[in-house]
């Protein structure tokens, strides 16, 4: 069984700074409005505040863009604030993740600057700068970014192109070169040495490129990720890291977008040759889309439990998994898996379907009180880079405006962006200032904290007992996992660990949906430990699963 390290007990809860909470009451979130909320986060029963980047940035692409990583954006407050943040939630029992984005700088970084000053800079290196073809006119190859067109930016005063994975202000590093990877060894020193208790790592599997830079296959999106995706150093220069991180008591855990379980235990499985304590994979975001969000299909609930039932199994007794629904990259998960129509009983299967599995449960702001989708009718009203270039694109492929933007209403991550809604009050509470940098959701006055703390069935206080049953319970940590069989809508599991057996039971349907327990489970015996509905008697060893219903069993 995987040692009990401290990462496998907590759970965490992520922060988006910008829209979390204004302290200072200029529209945006700050370190000051994180201050006033640490009593309410720990109250929610988490152990952890994993915070989205809080560097300096241009925001470009919100913080993802970083400009300066020894230092905090002046839109959030100073180093001193977040030093005391740092102390005030280790007082909480509160630890601090921080999010380390390597695979790219600002276009505004200094060491970008120094390196467009040309080939004879220290920093030129830095950064993936190559000559055109055909006297400039094509770029060095046929990749695509992932936010925007392809993957080359021209510099007419170099007469050269840089690499931008994403956005033209997200520049590529340079992982090849030593000096950057002695840089990135810098920033974490810095960063846990100011006391954080480790790292989540944006798009980490990214960071090793293919030599050479060849051209991709000619796909239609993403050309090539086959040559940037786990590269070919990408474990090197993990381990070389993982020995600066085995210097202190910390945990990292891998953003690894086209991961499969049989990819990720290279990195993540439990011996010496560990470099990742946990990967956040996409697998199980895709069971409404094909790759991803904008590519929409049907939710299809069986797709969601073959994913689960993989990663279960595959890691079990081998490496340690994080589960998530919701994070700053994907829209609300009740509008997508649930049904707003049963916001409160479909908010609280879900949290039950993942926070129930084994694992490291990752909540992401708002989540806990089940916000929705903003259903944001102009494309002028977003300012998510991504939904903007996707706007274009489909713009360019001449498809229906009414298409395009129910597209936008679904797939932004502007719909996770939008302020948290912590009273019924003027902007939510999020912010005194007349105008929030982001337009709040309309449906504050009956969706906010204040309203689910009154309220003894909300979603909110379900949350704060199920955390509270994970952490009383080694069998939801620890156990194991068995897929059981039942009706395409009905996802229902067993976990057996130390003698007692967990049978979980959720229904993704609105329609009444049948359910019956293995043989060898006799649910009048077990304890309903867990239920989203006042209780229904079973019929024999089942029960009649009414919209959206969830049940947890213990004996």
């Amino acid at each position: 069984m995987q040692g009990k390290q401290w990462y496998k007990d907590i759970a965490v809860y992520q922060i988006w700074p910008r829209s979390f909470c204004d302290g200072n009451g200029d529209g945006i979130g700050d370190l000051t409005g994180v201050l006033s909320k640490l009593d309410y986060i720990k109250d929610l029963g988490v152990d952890a505040i994993w915070f989205s980047p809080l560097y300096p940035s241009p925001n470009a692409d919100y913080g993802y863009d970083i400009a300066d990583y020894k230092d905090i954006s002046p839109d959030y407050g100073t180093l001193e604030q977040f030093k005391t943040v740092i102390d005030e939630a280790h007082k909480r029992g509160l630890k601090i993740i921080m999010d380390l984005v390597i695979n790219h700088t600002s276009d505004r970084h200094k060491w970008f600057l120094e390196s467009k000053k040309g080939d004879d800079n220290p920093y030129h290196d830095y950064y993936f700068w190559r000559k055109g073809k055909k006297g400039a006119k094509k770029p060095p190859n046929n990749w695509r970014s992932v936010f925007q067109g392809g993957a080359w930016e021209y510099d007419k005063n170099l007469d050269e192109y840089y690499l931008h994975i994403f956005a033209k202000e997200q520049v590529d590093l340079n992982m090849d070169n030593p000096k950057v990877r002695e840089e990135v060894k810098s920033i974490l020193r810095f960063w846990l040495d100011l006391g954080v208790d480790g790292f989540r790592e944006d798009v980490i599997t990214y960071i090793s490129k293919k030599e050479g830079l060849p051209n991709g296959f000619p796909l239609p999106v993403g050309t090539g990720m086959e040559h940037f995706t786990n590269g070919p150093h990408l474990r090197e220069y993990l381990e070389e890291f993982r020995a600066v991180l085995d210097e202190y008591d910390c945990f990292t855990v891998g953003e690894a977008p086209m991961m499969t379980p049989k990819t990720a235990l290279k990195f993540i499985k439990e011996d010496d040759k560990q470099v990742l304590n946990m990967m956040f994979h996409f697998q199980h975001m895709s069971a409404d889309n094909i790759i991803h969000n904008w590519m929409r299909t049907p939710f299809n609930p069986a797709k969601l439990k073959r994913v689960y039932n993989r990663w279960q199994t595959k890691l079990y007794g081998k490496a340690w998994n994080a589960l998530y629904l919701e994070n700053h990259d994907q829209p609300r998960i009740i509008s997508r898996y649930g049904s707003e129509k049963y916001r409160v009983e479909s908010g609280k299967m879900l949290a039950t379907m993942y926070i129930c599995q084994s694992g490291t449960p990752f909540i992401y702001q708002g989540q806990e009180i089940g916000m929705l989708n903003a259903n944001i009718e102009h494309i002028e009203d977003y300012v998510d880079v991504s939904t903007l270039n996707n706007y274009q694109m489909f713009k360019k492929f001449h498809l229906p405006e009414k298409f395009i933007m129910s597209l936008c209403k679904y797939a932004s991550r502007d719909n996770a962006r939008t302020p948290v809604q912590w009273t019924a009050e003027k902007n939510a509470g999020f912010t005194t200032a007349d105008k929030p940098w982001f337009a709040v959701n309309p449906n504050y006055r009956e969706i906010n904290v204040a309203a689910a703390e009154a309220d003894p069935n909300s979603i909110l206080h379900y949350y704060r007992k199920l955390l509270r049953f994970r952490k009383e319970n080694p069998i939801v940590r620890y156990g194991d996992f068995e897929l059981l069989k039942t009706a395409a809508p009905v996802f229902a599991y067993r976990r057996r660990y130390e003698g007692k057996t967990l049978l979980v039971i959720n229904s993704f349907s609105a329609n009444e949906q049948d359910f019956r327990a293995p043989y060898d489970f006799n649910m009048h015996a077990a304890d309903l430990v867990l239920s989203n509905y006042d209780t229904a008697p079973l019929v024999h060893n089942g029960f009649v699963m009414r919209p959206y219903e969830c049940r947890v069993y213990l004996k």
